[in-house]
């Protein structure tokens, strides 16, 4: 037969599990938005790209040739995004970006369409913890759909 406190730490733990995943999935949401999608139109900036996507784009539709420009700032409390990359790199391919030196908590990518098609732009980021101290464990998931058309 179970003791009580063995029946209470199996709901504790249980407990935990979900509110841990429920907090996982709130903090992934939030860090692409909710409700309809964001649409970026291509608008040239003084650095000689044709698209910037930020943080609260979700997806961007441009042309073959054009460069298009990543600017991610980290949250309160967290650390900055990972180098954002590219799922097919023979649509979407990174290059260097001109403005690689970016301010503290912002992370740039830079890329350029190559040909028509479907890629997913990913970074992730998770909290920034004091050495020594407890850290949640979640990570907040950045994700912009691009469509390159010829």
């Amino acid at each position: 037969m179970h003791s009580v406190s063995h029946i209470l730490t199996g709901f504790t733990r249980k407990t935990f599990v979900i509110l841990a995943t429920m907090a996982t999935l709130a903090v992934a949401c939030g860090a692409t938005g909710f409700g309809s999608p964001a649409t970026s139109t291509p608008s040239p900036n003084h650095l000689g790209f044709d698209v910037t996507a930020t943080n609260t784009d979700q997806t961007v539709t441009m042309h073959v040739g054009q460069k298009l420009e990543v600017v991610l700032r980290a949250g309160q409390g967290m650390n900055n995004w990972s180098h954002p990359t590219s799922s097919d790199e023979s649509v979407l391919a990174p290059i260097v970006d001109p403005a690689a030196t970016a301010a503290r908590g912002v992370t740039l990518a830079a890329f350029e369409a190559r040909k028509g098609g479907d890629v997913t732009v990913t970074s992730n980021s998770g909290p920034a913890c004091s050495p020594g101290l407890a850290c949640p464990m979640y990570l907040a998931v950045y994700s912009l759909k691009v469509t390159v058309t010829p």
